[in-house]
Formats: C-alpha cells, sequence, structure tokens
C-alpha cells in the first residue's frame, strides 16, 4: 500500500450499509468497499450516475455521514482520531443550496470564517467577494441573488478558511455558460496554487477538459479509475469522419464492410479500431467509387462514450 501522507485524500475499503428499520426491510449497501488514493494537488473527478454512491462518500468525508467500516486518511490525518483537524483541511460546496437568508454576502462569509475561529484581522472576506464577483452584492442577502450567485456564495463559504482540499458536489448545475467559465477559471487558479480539488458533475465535457484523474462509481464500487486520455485508450477505437463532394446516401450499402454511419447525405462516419489503420485504404476505396472527399477527420471518442460502455458493462 502507498503512503498515504502522498495523497491529499487516501481512502482504504470503505463500505456503508444503511441498516432497515423494518424486519422485512433490506439493507442497503451504498458503498461496497471502495478504495481510493486522490493525490495532492490534482483535480480529481468523481463520476457516477445518481445513486451511485457519490454523495453518500463526500458525506463521509465532511463528516455528516457516518462510515460502516474503512480507513479515511485527509490530510495525512486518519479521520477517526482527529475527525475536527480533518474538517478543516476541507472546504465543501454542496449540491442543494443552503444560505440563511437574513444574512447579506458578506455578513454570511464573515459568519463562517468566525465558525472556524479566524479572527477578524486574518479573514478572507474581501478577497473572497473579488475573486468571485460578489463585490457588488455584499450588502444583499440571499433571497436578493440568482441561483447562479448562490453558487458564487457556497464557493466562497468554502474557502474562507484557506482549506487545502475543495469538494464540489455537482456546482454548475442550473449554472449558465458566462458564469460556469468564470467558476472553472476560478478553480482552475486556486488548484494551480495548490489546492486539490475534488469535483462530482453530471457534465462529462467539464470532468474531461478540467480533472487530472477520474474515478468512476456505479453502484457503490469504483470500476473505472485514472487519467481521462487513459480511460479513452480503454475504449479501443475511434471515429473518422468524411464529407464527400457527392451525395453518398444511395450508395452506403458500398461500405458495408466497415462500421459506418451515414451522418447526413454528404457525410458518413466509419468507426475503427485503435491497432487498425484504414485511411489509405479507404481512399484507395472511394476513388474506386469515383466519390471526391472534401473533408476528412480523425476524431478521439469522447468521455461520457467511455462512460456510458463502462457502466453498460457493469449492468449487464
Amino acid at each position: 500500500m502507498s503512503n498515504s501522507s502522498n495523497y491529499a485524500v487516501s481512502i482504504r475499503d470503505l463500505k456503508k450499509t444503511y441498516y432497515s428499520k423494518k424486519k422485512s426491510g433490506q439493507d442497503k449497501e451504498a458503498l461496497k468497499s471502495i478504495s481510493l488514493n486522490i493525490p495532492e494537488g490534482c483535480i480529481f473527478g468523481l463520476l457516477g450516475q445518481n445513486g451511485a454512491g457519490k454523495s453518500t462518500l463526500i458525506n463521509i468525508l465532511a463528516g455528516l455521514t457516518l462510515k460502516t467500516s474503512g480507513n479515511i486518511i485527509i490530510n495525512g490525518i486518519d479521520i477517526d482520531k482527529d475527525p475536527r483537524q480533518t474538517r478543516y483541511s476541507l472546504g465543501i460546496v454542496p449540491q442543494d443550496i443552503v444560505l440563511d437568508p437574513f444574512f447579506t454576502v458578506e455578513e454570511t462569509l464573515d459568519y463562517y470564517a468566525g465558525y472556524f475561529n479566524i479572527p477578524k484581522s486574518e479573514r478572507r472576506t474581501e478577497e473572497l467577494l473579488n475573486a468571485l464577483h460578489l463585490k457588488d452584492k455584499a450588502k444583499a442577502n440571499s433571497r436578493q441573488l440568482s441561483g447562479g450567485m448562490k453558487r458564487r456564495v457556497l464557493i466562497a463559504k468554502a474557502l474562507v478558511h484557506n482549506p487545502k482540499i475543495l469538494i464540489l458536489d455537482e456546482p454548475t448545475a442550473g449554472v449558465d455558460v458566462e458564469l460556469r467559465n468564470q467558476l472553472w477559471q476560478y478553480v482552475k487558479k486556486l488548484n494551480d496554487n495548490g489546492t486539490t480539488v475534488l469535483l462530482t458533475t453530471h457534465y462529462l465535457e467539464e470532468a474531461e477538459n478540467l480533472c487530472d484523474f477520474i474515478s468512476i462509481v456505479n453502484d457503490g464500487e469504483v470500476i473505472a479509475n485514472e487519467s481521462p486520455s487513459s480511460l479513452i485508450q480503454k475504449l479501443g477505437y475511434k471515429k473518422i469522419e468524411i464529407i464527400f463532394k457527392e451525395q453518398i446516401s444511395n450508395l452506403i450499402n458500398k461500405f458495408s464492410n466497415y462500421d459506418s454511419d451515414l451522418l447526413d447525405n454528404y457525410t458518413l462516419q466509419i468507426q475503427y479500431k485503435n491497432n487498425e489503420n484504414i485511411i489509405n485504404e479507404l481512399l484507395n476505396f472511394t476513388k474506386e467509387l469515383k466519390l471526391t472527399i472534401k473533408d476528412i477527420t480523425t476524431k478521439e471518442p469522447k468521455l461520457e462514450e467511455v462512460f456510458t460502455s463502462l457502466i453498460n458493462k457493469k449492468s449487464n
């Protein structure tokens, strides 16, 4: 086993069972012996369908849910030995928006900093208001904020104590594109400065573009855990897209030897294995058919395709 001090978070054989209170009821295994290492300073994606166990895992890390068994080391400290100190290492942005409707944004950040015993002279309220574009909303309460602004407040609230690990649980759900881009710019800046980020999201394109490592959880188990590029390579195929000058809808049967799809009257998409080299063969074949190629593009699979493939394989 690797030295857990090399990781921001080290999880070993983590299990969580919700025991039924009814005699006839069934116990629910939310987590089934999960083991994960989250390297310091990375952006780590935790992906899975609803009910896969992501929220249970995050709630255990946050101290909101008790684990059934297993070991968790956060920032080099066992959560069973010093839960208070491990929670101090975490900044958590929950999926649900929970803000006191009577506090202004500024008061919310000051109050939460006080919760961590941060002296007034050392509080980062002004810095966070500026960094998350909340300065003009400092005197507004949560009832006066849009959903996107509330998300910003949650992130600022999670950062008041300058945590080493930031947990983002669906941070861009329901957020417009402009705000999403601003949030990711700031998160990447935090990460560049050494903050480890644990992200859950249903926007798989975000995960593919942002994450250094990705873990896919299905039915309480880790079914994949590596870099996005390694996951995509495991799928084992690429696609080539050919745009012809002539209409080819009546010639699609000529390409029956290939795993092909007609995207429109002029565009053909062919899927092939990574170890195959079919481009020259295709060029010769289209020449035989007296077709003129306007454009040809090779495309790597997307993380979404890998995710769907792994989930379906596990289900079968």
